[in-house]
């Protein structure tokens, strides 16, 4: 499963930046006119497509992001010699824009097990995908995770996905994610024990009242692709991209306080002008700080962009000496009690997370647990934990780093109109990232692609 070479750990995100910072021009009031440029807001993975297809067509642009590194939520720290992902995540490999804009070999994508271990009645319980797995899927038909028929029909929701094109998922009619499984007959054994902390995991969100139309695309991605881990961190993406990336086209640290036509206002007061175009590619919170006019009313697409329910997430990291799970699997916890949703042993998966001879460990929760110090709350997971592994396994754990991460995803409850929205939103305005598409890797790249598309079709430099 893992290369025959040794994957070395990548430069930092945050030495990169750095030393990209140390390079750019940086303009002053005085020569803040950029009127050959576009300006692209905020240094995501939506920003950093957009820069992308702009560099790929010789046009020149100026992105500016806020903090000191590029990625936006998806980013690795290094941390005692261990990558950090910031949350839990996963990359699939089956999403089309990522399979179209990213070098995969250059990744060293290491998979995870095409399924998952569920923690049930004091014991694991094993779920495996029956197309990849099917010697251990026998087994795991009879086991008390679901019914028979629920196997089945897992099984054939699987293919019905995988046999629609997107088009026909994002213009379907939509439900939520649990009134959805309801009417497809899914029993609420394998809902609360599988479904709902699989794709809790997933959404950040334990109600399951994400869009059906998002269920479905995922689930035909896992049925098409692996699960995977790039053997360098998640932030893999981001520094791949920023190295294809004109140096002085890139400003980090460059926080933006407002935007009007034609110009964009750092909060140190610097004033950027340009007559190419702006690119708004921030997350959803900060887009509705910067351009309210786009969110005030989507009369046209028919979707209530006001909703704010929060997508929060808890992710703790430990450094263990030893694994009492060997196998790169996903672990869900199907009881019904305790805070803990997901786990897994990374190094299993890719054993370039951690130094030689360590383990490490990632924990994920839904919310943020405001009420709980960060010492309470590690407490209260290894205590959790080590009713399933045992003090013999936990005791030795050591906490890494624990992350709350406030704004996880954009809310994406019915209704929603990932197709019909349009990058455009005045003249020489644009919009992009996973709030203005569908909150996965896959469209926050794509949507930064169109508006950088949008931006040079009314630029007349291609037909319409």
């Amino acid at each position: 499963m893992h290369s025959l070479f040794q994957v070395q750990p990548p430069l930092s995100l945050l030495q990169k930046t750095h030393a990209l910072s140390s390079t750019s021009p940086i303009l002053t009031p005085a020569t803040s006119r950029a009127p050959g440029s576009a300006i692209i807001v905020g240094g995501g993975l939506a920003g950093l497509a957009a820069a992308t297809h702009l560099s790929s067509l010789s046009l020149p642009f100026l992105l500016l992001e806020a903090s000191d590194s590029f990625g936006g939520r998806a980013q690795t720290d290094m941390h005692d010699g261990f990558l950090l992902d910031r949350g839990f995540h996963i990359f699939l490999s089956s999403f089309p824009e990522c399979r179209r804009l990213l070098n995969f070999p250059q990744l060293h994508l290491q998979q995870f097990y095409p399924g998952a271990l569920v923690y049930e009645s004091e014991r694991f319980h094993r779920i495996a995908d029956p197309f990849r797995r099917p010697l251990d899927s026998l087994p795991s038909l009879f086991n008390p995770i679901g019914s028979l028929p629920d196997k089945l029909l897992i099984g054939l929701t699987r293919l019905r996905a995988a046999t629609l094109s997107d088009e026909a998922i994002l213009s379907s009619d939509e439900l939520t994610i649990y009134d959805y499984l309801k009417s497809t007959g899914f029993s609420d054994s394998i809902i609360e024990k599988f479904l709902r902390p699989f794709f809790a995991g997933i959404f950040f969100d334990m109600n399951l009242s994400t869009s059906s139309r998002l269920f479905q695309l995922v689930f035909k991605c896992l049925a098409l692709g692996d699960n995977a881990l790039p053997a360098g961190g998640i932030g893999s993406m981001a520094q791949q991209l920023v190295a294809r990336l004109p140096a002085s086209s890139l400003r980090t640290n460059s926080r933006v306080a407002s935007i009007s036509r034609g110009t964009v206002t750092l909060a140190s007061g610097e004033a950027i002008t340009t007559d190419s175009g702006i690119i708004v590619a921030v997350e959803q919170p900060e887009a509705k700080k910067l351009l309210p006019q786009a969110f005030e009313s989507n009369i046209e697409s028919g979707v209530d962009s006001l909703k704010t329910p929060t997508r929060s997430t808890v992710c703790l990291y430990f450094s263990a000496d030893r694994v009492p799970i060997a196998e790169p699997i996903l672990i869900l916890n199907g009881s019904g009690k305790g805070i803990v949703n997901n786990m897994f042993f990374v190094t299993n998966v890719a054993p370039s997370y951690a130094p030689k001879g360590k383990v490490l460990v990632s924990v994920s929760l839904i919310g943020l647990y405001q009420d709980r110090s960060d010492e309470d709350l590690t407490a209260e997971v290894v205590q959790e934990l080590t009713g399933w592994f045992g003090s013999e396994v936990t005791g030795s754990w050591r906490h890494l780093r624990t992350y709350r991460i406030g704004f996880a995803q954009p809310d994406q409850t019915p209704p929603t109109n990932p197709i019909g929205r349009n990058s455009r939103i005045d003249e020489g305005l644009y919009v992009c990232g996973d709030h203005w598409s569908w909150a996965t890797f896959d469209g926050a790249l794509l949507s930064g692609r169109k508006a950088a598309e949008a931006l040079v079709r009314d630029r007349g430099l291609v037909k319409k």
